[in-house]
């Protein structure tokens, strides 16, 4: 068999572990040969790719960002269309120029709708969900989350000693668009007072309140951990709103600081080197097998496959009665009410 593997969206840790899980496991275990497409999908409607080579993989465990490049082009998507240009039958007749069996596509959300459209075209092609966000439907985790809540975690271990000498709160804002997987994570390894997310409606005077709280009983500085995606009545970053209205009500001074794409540079920690590989190695065998139109999926512990159609426009979201969130509750941490 010959399969094209691509990786489209945000760059992320563990993404060139998986690009090593399918090569590896498609040349060495199959004796597939396997096409390395460049730049996301734009690289099908190019024709931009390589053939991959047990050599093209030396290094890539450890390896941040992806070697293959990637893009946010959306090829079945009508804001990106270009006129005189059918991107859909464009991708489905260089898929078949390629002479690909199978096309393995590593994304985040976006991603895997799209390969649940060309599954729909009847092209044969599996999904591995990657995102630091963990906000993929039909899985309980996603590589490059695990990386990223030890980044966040360690910066927010850092800005304890900073908050406690000036007697400030710090406000740190983590990534999370929709989903508050991160913030509450890295917020309760890091021992944050306050964790706000976008799932979870919060209410300003009770935050304050709790800070207030703090400092009464022997507290002189108080962390308070915020997902980006957090809404605001006012335009902005949301770490930056939550951190001017405590200074301004409280009269204590809010420090904010924004973590960025650091929490998804870099290289992967050791729990997401190998989800990526076990996520790589079980796409090909979902290949082998014939199994096209699936997502490869983590449940309770065990490598598993979806449908895309049961993926494609959905987001997993943090559940009110999650666990953390009622242990953080009776250890006193604040989550917005």
């Amino acid at each position: 068999m010959r399969i094209g593997i691509l990786t489209s969206g945000g760059d992320c840790p563990g993404i060139n572990a998986t690009i090593r899980g399918v090569c590896k496991t498609a040349i060495l275990n199959y004796g597939m040969e396997v096409i390395g497409i460049h730049g996301g999908f734009k690289g099908l409607i190019d024709l931009d790719f390589e053939v991959m080579t047990e050599k093209s993989l030396t290094g890539l465990l450890t390896m941040g960002g992806t070697i293959l490049g990637t893009s946010r082009e959306k090829p079945y998507s009508k804001k990106q269309a270009i006129p005189g240009v059918d991107k859909p039958a464009l991708l489905k007749a260089n898929i078949e120029k390629l002479g690909l069996d199978a096309v393995v596509c590593i994304g985040g959300n976006g991603t895997q709708k799209t390969a649940g459209k060309m599954a729909r075209a009847g092209i044969p092609v599996i999904g591995i969900p990657k995102t630091i966000d963990n906000d993929v439907a039909g899985t309980d985790l996603c590589f490059g989350f695990h990386t990223a809540v030890s980044i966040a975690t360690e910066a927010i271990d850092r800005l304890h000693s900073t908050a406690s000498a000036h007697r400030r709160v710090m406000v740190i804002e983590v990534m999370g668009h929709k989903a508050g997987w991160i913030a509450l994570y890295s917020g309760m390894a890091a021992g944050g007072d306050v964790i706000l997310i976008p799932e979870r409606p919060y209410d300003m005077n009770c935050i304050c309140q709790a800070i207030m709280n703090r400092m009464q009983r022997g507290k002189n500085y108080a962390i308070v951990v915020v997902a980006e995606g957090l809404p605001t009545p006012n335009p902005g970053r949301a770490g930056e709103y939550i951190a001017s209205t405590i200074s301004e009500v409280t009269g204590i001074e809010a420090r904010e600081t924004v973590l960025g794409y650091t929490q998804r540079g870099g290289s992967p920690c050791s729990f997401d080197r190998i989800l990526a590989t076990r996520m790589g190695s079980h796409a090909v065998e979902l290949i082998a097998e014939h199994r096209f139109g699936h997502m490869v999926a983590v449940n309770g512990g065990d490598i598993t496959s979806v449908p895309l159609i049961e993926v494609a426009g959905n987001t997993r979201l943090v559940p009110p009665d999650h666990e953390l969130i009622i242990q953080g509750q009776h250890m006193g941490v604040c989550f917005g009410k």
